[in-house]
This record gives structure tokens, C-alpha cells and sequence, in this order.
């Protein structure tokens, strides 16, 4: 396991309530009503944002909107490389509370 999948698990185990699962074949982060909230991708991990901090987490030099397919982006889903991995935790937190709050 790389540096970088054994902090995002630790990152899942810190969030209260948070669930380890999978999306699109990869590990995330659920909230209590099954919506992701993180994503472990390639080394990164992809968070799912909106309003305020979706633009503070694109304003990272290298941060990008992810794009599996290289065709469409899909919008509110921040992709930050390990580069950041100091900033991971605080913006999981903040996708986890805002995916958190989403009424199914």
C-alpha cells in the first residue's frame, strides 16, 4: 500500500460517521446517506465540492477538475495530487459535511 492509499484510509477512519466503499472501481469516502464524498484515484484523491471551497480547492496550482474519460469533467469533483496531501484532511472533512448534508 502506497503513502499515499494509507492516508486516505486513515483520513476515512477519522471522519465520524464515514464509510469505506467503492465508486467506479475505486476506494471512497460515503457519507451516512450513501453519497461519496472522496475518491482515491491514481494517487490523488477527488473530493466532492461546492460554492467557496470548490474554488479554493481549483485555485491549487495542479488542482483540476476530474476527468476519467479525458472528455467531460465532471463538475463539483476536485482531483488533488499527493502534492497537497497536507490539505487532504481539511478538505475531506469539508466534502464530507457538504455530501453529508445533501437530502436524498
Amino acid at each position: 500500500m502506497t503513502k499515499a492509499e494509507e492516508l486516505f484510509h486513515k483520513i476515512a477512519a477519522e471522519l465520524p460517521e464515514a464509510k469505506e466503499s467503492k465508486m467506479f472501481g475505486a476506494l471512497c469516502i460515503k457519507a451516512p446517506n450513501g453519497k461519496a464524498s472522496a475518491m482515491f484515484y491514481k494517487e490523488d484523491v477527488v473530493f466532492k465540492l461546492d460554492g467557496e471551497p470548490l474554488k479554493e480547492a481549483l485555485s491549487l496550482d495542479g488542482a483540476k477538475l476530474f476527468d476519467p474519460m479525458g472528455s467531460r469533467p465532471m463538475g463539483g469533483w476536485v482531483q488533488l495530487s499527493y502534492n497537497y496531501a497536507n490539505k487532504w484532511h481539511e478538505i475531506a472533512k469539508i466534502s464530507f459535511d457538504q455530501v453529508k448534508a445533501i437530502v436524498k
